[in-house]
């Protein structure tokens, strides 16, 4: 069961959290290797990663010479 939150409950959230501003205190990564481990989180699978789509594209491309020949 999820907690319900009471519409006094949000805007005191809200208050706190203007208030705390954690935004002004994020930085993100900083180092070429943070930055890039941070970049491969989006990767999930592999499926949509440029080395991935190169090796489709060149795929599509034999298939449409051999279908043409």
């Amino acid at each position: 069961m999820s907690y319900y939150r009471t519409p006094e409950h949000r805007k005191l959230r809200s208050e706190l959290i203007r208030k705390w501003k954690p935004w002004e205190q994020s930085t993100g990564q900083r180092s070429d290797e943070g930055k890039a481990a941070s970049a491969a989180n989006s990767i999930k699978h592999g499926l949509r990663s440029k080395s991935r789509l190169d090796e489709l594209n060149e795929l599509k491309r034999y298939l449409r010479e051999w279908l043409d020949e």
